[in-house]
């Protein structure tokens, strides 16, 4: 027993440092986002450290603006509309994937997370070289296509890790049962799935939502998105304004992971209650 204490004891010791250099490092990562936090109650008109005072000027700045209103509008629509599409296209080559008797689909899930792995601005020049004889340039649906296209993978990813577990013997009995695909699918498929299709859907939509380099090359004066806007901000005027932004898109990414996180431990549940 007395042999075993200095064991415990290094155990221990080497627990706690790896709580500490944890914490050290997420402190690291997350400082330079939490110190636009109170900088964007700024009396002043510039970027300025110390504060010259508390105000809420530029909030109130942000809210009245018709660019910032219709960078909002436009991010909105754009987001809402590309991560429709790309779940629905996601979740259908998701089903396909996951058949055992898919050809090549190593390959074809290869060439569908691609424009995850692929640097952004080259996936933004390849879609304007394609898009521009197509006239999908400088339009709406031009950026909500290629939006799609950078939201399908992580669709895709999801909704294959939530099949992963997926038990088919339910549809066989279905299907056995007298019942259509598309019964099967509303009733049975659907709703197990639905925890990695909705997770799918929120990244997609965030992917959406934060993208700038695409909608530098595709989109036109009034496709400004709100990246775009504060890309605009910071390269003719800097104000705290761009913080003001910086500071609700960032309580707008905690909402979506909370919302991940409940959607996550809601199928970890149902998981352990089936």
């Amino acid at each position: 027993m007395a042999q075993n204490q200095p064991t415990v004891f290094i155990e221990r010791l080497a627990g706690r440092a790896v709580r500490i250099y944890s914490a050290i490092v997420l402190i690291f990562l997350i400082s330079p986002i939490l110190v636009t936090i109170p900088l964007s109650f700024n009396a002043g008109s510039y970027f300025s450290y110390p504060m010259s005072g508390f105000s809420l000027r530029w909030y109130e700045f942000v809210f009245a603006s018709a660019d910032w209103q219709r960078a909002f509008f436009n991010s909105l629509s754009i987001g809402v509309t590309s991560a429709i599409l790309a779940t629905v296209l996601g979740t259908s080559a998701a089903l396909g994937l996951s058949q055992p008797q898919f050809p090549a689909r190593n390959l074809v899930m290869s060439l569908l997370v691609s424009p995850m792995i692929v640097p952004v601005v080259v996936v933004a020049v390849g879609l304007y070289l394609v898009f521009a004889p197509l006239g999908l340039v400088n339009n709406y649906w031009g950026l909500i296509l290629a939006h799609t296209a950078l939201g399908v993978p992580f669709v895709v990813i999801t909704v294959t890790a939530t099949l992963s577990s997926f038990n088919w013997t339910l549809t066989r009995a279905a299907a056995s049962l007298g019942a259509k695909p598309w019964t099967v699918f509303r009733k049975i498929t659907l709703p197990l799935i639905m925890p990695g299709v909705v997770t799918g859907a929120i990244f997609a939509f965030a992917t959406s939502f934060d993208e700038v380099i695409v909608v530098l090359f595709i989109g036109g004066v009034d496709q400004r998105t709100i990246p775009r806007q504060m890309w605009n901000g910071i390269r003719d005027q800097i104000n705290p304004s761009i913080l003001v932004v910086s500071t609700l898109l960032t309580l707008f990414a905690i909402a979506l992971f909370v919302v991940i996180a409940w959607l996550r431990h809601r199928a970890m549940k149902a998981a352990r209650s089936g």
